[in-house]
């Protein structure tokens, strides 16, 4: 059981499942905002989570077999599971094709659309562990990759589309990339190096950075509009004017001369983001029931 427990350790390591912090709430936040007039039961939701976990599951563990000749080179990266032979290439892709099938399965059970747009959303998924080759944009596209959680948990409960859901995805899209500008200026001289593609790499990470304060503006543009196109309550307007504010915090501790704090701002202050919008989101609607 002990070295059944370690390789289970391993492949969470291997795909950073702690990471999956930042885009589940989104994910509960959309089924929440769908439970208003879509009655949902409690197996719906959780082949919701399940999808949801799968399928990042499924697309981190392909980007670390994608990038596993990178990594054994990066000096930041070469301990990795893959690279560092914890884990076998086998293994890895048997995760990445186990992750793939419980996806596709989770979303047969949901419903016949969400089975039919789960491989093509795969396929966007996948796509992304290849941007970094020939786009300086592949910040954009992880955002734009990810942003399909919560349309997706909107679909997955209505079966329908909605346009706040959309502005919900958006503001995932350029949350996400706004903060993947961040985390990627720790290669900057690496990518150059290898001659991959990143902003940092091509605009400097001073540019960069500022390209990134811009992005999370636009994120905070879209929080607002969801709280009017979902005509939200006081409480998710004071959630996301404290958003707006860990997002002047985040920029705040990254200087473009001295990135030591780069880990605080991407698993820390993002985490709390993620979190504080669901809290926000469900204690709102909470609130609206409780008014009624």
């Amino acid at each position: 059981m002990a070295g059944i427990y370690e390789k289970i350790k391993t492949y969470g390591r291997m795909i950073k499942f702690s990471h999956t912090i930042f885009a589940l709430p989104f994910v509960l936040s959309a089924v929440v905002l769908a439970y208003r007039e879509h009655s949902l039961g409690l197996l719906d939701i959780f082949w919701i989570i399940i999808a949801a976990v799968s399928a990042r599951s499924a697309a981190m563990g392909f980007n670390r077999i994608a990038d596993v000749g990178f990594d054994r080179v990066n000096p930041r990266t070469m301990n990795r599971e893959i690279p560092s032979g914890q884990l076998s290439m086998t293994s890895a892709l048997g995760f990445v094709v186990i992750s793939s099938v419980i996806f596709v399965f989770a979303a047969a059970m949901l419903s016949k659309l969400c089975f039919y747009l789960s491989i093509p959303v795969l396929g966007i998924l996948f796509g992304y562990s290849y941007t970094k080759r020939f786009t300086q944009w592949c910040h954009l596209y992880l955002g734009f990759a990810i942003s399909h959680a919560p349309m997706g948990a909107w679909i997955a409960a209505t079966g329908t589309f909605s346009w706040g859901i959309l502005c919900l995805s958006c503001a995932l899209m350029s949350y996400i990339a706004g903060f993947d500008i961040i985390y990627s200026c720790q290669d900057t001289e690496f990518d150059q190096d290898e001659k991959l593609f990143s902003l940092p790499s091509k605009i400097g990470i001073k540019n960069s950075l500022n390209l990134s304060s811009v992005l999370h503006a636009v994120s905070f543009g879209f929080f607002l509009m969801v709280y009017f196109l979902f005509d939200m309550q006081v409480v998710f307007l004071l959630t996301v004017c404290l958003i707006g504010i860990l997002f002047v915090v985040e920029h705040k501790l990254v200087n473009p001369d001295d990135l030591k704090n780069i880990n605080i701002a991407f698993f820390h202050v993002n985490s709390v983001i993620s979190v504080l919008l669901f809290v926000g989101i469900l204690a709102d609607e909470l609130i609206r029931r409780w008014m009624v």
